[in-house]
């Protein structure tokens, strides 16, 4: 079982070896990696190049950000399983993507898994937030429930019957996607308990209040667009549900 991982990175100098060097470490043989670059002026270049020989496909030409370069990744993905790791995260172990491939060869029936996540500070590495998942139906959706995405891998036949990445919703694309494979199309999936993904806090729907308005403006716009019922009170819920996780 071919597993394809995704990295998009743009201008990702600070973090991208750290990144590298965690995928360069799993124990799993049967990876494919895919580096899309977004035309990068700082010596993100050069980075990629010192790690050409782990890298099986790499493109680097302007986007339209951040999901249309995921996309462009997806297209050229020859596995039969999807992942995607941020430029500025790592993978907690070496064995995520060998526990990935386990799962869903012992469990044939699901179309993606996903789980647990730390948040870290991007300086010290101390970790701020834990995001701890757990076995959910489509239904727990409807509770504002979602898995971590950067811990989300999904059955890349999946993206042929559903679509992609939508590109008109912002930094809450991702939402709309799990919304739409999740729950619109009730993709069975599995929760794998491990630590997956370190991510550094600080990403683009957080940077400003003018940010964060849009993006919750976006999710409400996903969740009538996926026919969610009572999808204010949902999205309440779903940033009510983060406190916890401090």
């Amino acid at each position: 079982m071919k597993i394809s991982l995704i990295t998009v990175v743009y201008n990702g100098e600070a973090f991208l070896q750290e990144c590298f060097n965690s995928v360069k470490s799993q124990t799993y043989p049967d990876v494919e990696y895919l580096v899309i670059d977004g035309g990068s002026k700082d010596n993100t270049l050069r980075i990629i190049a010192e790690n050409q020989a782990h890298i099986d496909y790499f493109i680097s030409e302007a986007d339209q950000g951040l999901y249309d370069a995921i996309n462009k990744g997806i297209e050229k993905a020859t596995g039969d399983i999807i992942g995607i790791l941020n430029a500025d995260d790592m993978f907690s172990g070496p064995d995520v993507l060998a526990a990935v491939a386990e799962t869903f060869k012992n469990q044939p029936e699901i179309g993606g898994l996903y789980g647990d996540l730390h948040y870290i500070h991007p300086a010290t590495g101390r970790i701020v937030r834990k995001w701890k998942s757990r076995n959910a139906s489509f239904k727990d959706l409807e509770n504002g429930w979602m898995p971590a995405h950067p811990t989300l891998y999904l059955k890349k036949s999946l993206f042929s019957k559903y679509g992609c990445y939508a590109l008109d919703l912002g930094t809450t694309a991702d939402y709309d996607l799990m919304l739409r494979f999740l729950y619109t199309h009730q993709t069975k999936t599995a929760y794998l308990p491990m630590l997956m993904v370190n991510m550094r806090v600080g990403g683009v729907s957080n940077k400003s209040l003018h940010s964060r308005w849009l993006a919750f403006v976006n999710d409400y716009k996903s969740l009538k667009r996926n026919k969610m019922p009572h999808p204010f009170r949902v999205l309440v819920k779903k940033k009510l549900s983060k406190l916890k996780q401090f």
